[in-house]
């Protein structure tokens, strides 16, 4: 088994190279970063990707490359669009055509959000923004050409790596000592350890294919994270819950973006932390290095 990692300097990517270490692995970026043994790979250039696979041997890809500026895709579409769907379709025609597993990770944003109970992966995508968009004919892509793939939506990413939401929320309280949150859209935070771990488990089982979701367990709103944060970090601060309309964005968010993770527990036979125990983890690793 040898793996092409995409995205490498992400979150997810960091958070693989802890836990794919029974394999031989090749990260790949377009940078390294910190990182002297990423290579540097541009997955939207199909020659350069067909090249490279063939000269590492690469049997399974796992695809965490992705352009997530959600406010920014609504003004950078081709670009959104050149990462989230024509790279991801680079990736599906090299996979079929060399029968390799692809592993590819989506977003809770292909949905509208208009839902009051989890989303399965049988619910119909309609997605608000750009980004959405984008995902979704990444998937698609996917689905058409592919037999031997693995989609997991997911959703409200965070790590010790890079920037997120909790790095955020800590910064900014310990600057500004007051912080105005939204709390009418609810969803679950992801741990990408948490996440990272599924993947591998992924790995060992062959049998597993298709659409998944996973997130950690629970439900909760933007405020309701920021209070958490804050409140486990011990930072003095005051946070006032807004509406969304209150905090205008150039991309609209879904307002209710909880994911159903019965099949993703039921085929890998798993059980998924609560969010609040994993966001107590990372902010523990955050705190005490």
């Amino acid at each position: 088994m040898k793996i092409l990692v995409t995205g490498a300097n992400g979150q997810l990517g960091r958070e693989l190279r802890k836990v794919l270490t029974k394999h031989t692995v090749c990260f790949s970026d377009i940078s390294q970063e910190e990182f002297t043994d990423v290579f540097i790979l541009d997955i939207a250039n199909n020659n350069s990707l067909r090249e490279f696979i063939e000269n590492n041997d690469i049997t399974h890809i796992i695809n965490c490359a992705a352009y997530t500026q959600v406010d920014q895709a609504e003004k950078e579409i081709e670009n959104a669009y050149t990462i989230n769907h024509t790279a991801v379709k680079n990736l599906s025609e090299l996979s079929h055509h060399y029968k390799i597993k692809l592993i590819h990770i989506s977003t809770d944003f292909v949905f509208s959000g208009c839902k009051n109970t989890p989303y399965n992966e049988e619910d119909l995508p309609e997605p608000l923004s750009v980004y959405g968009k984008s995902k979704l004919e990444g998937e698609k892509e996917i689905q058409n050409v592919c037999k031997n793939y693995v989609i997991i939506r997911t959703s409200w990413l965070y790590s010790i790596h890079k920037n997120n939401f909790v790095k955020t929320i800590i910064k900014y309280a310990k600057e500004r000592g007051h912080l105005r949150v939204v709390y009418d859209q609810v969803g679950t935070p992801t741990y990408a350890k948490d996440l990272a771990k599924i993947i591998a488990k992924i790995m060992e089982n062959d049998s597993i294919n298709g659409m998944y979701h996973y997130s950690n367990e629970g439900v909760i709103s933007w405020y309701d994270f920021a209070m958490a944060t804050v409140e486990i970090a011990n930072i003095k601060c005051t946070i006032e819950p807004i509406l969304s309309n209150e905090y205008q964005t150039p991309a609209k968010r879904p307002a209710y973006s909880v994911l159903d993770k019965s099949k993703i527990k039921r085929d890998l036979g798993i059980t998924i932390p609560y969010w609040r125990e994993s966001l107590i983890e990372c902010i523990g690793h955050l705190i005490n290095g």
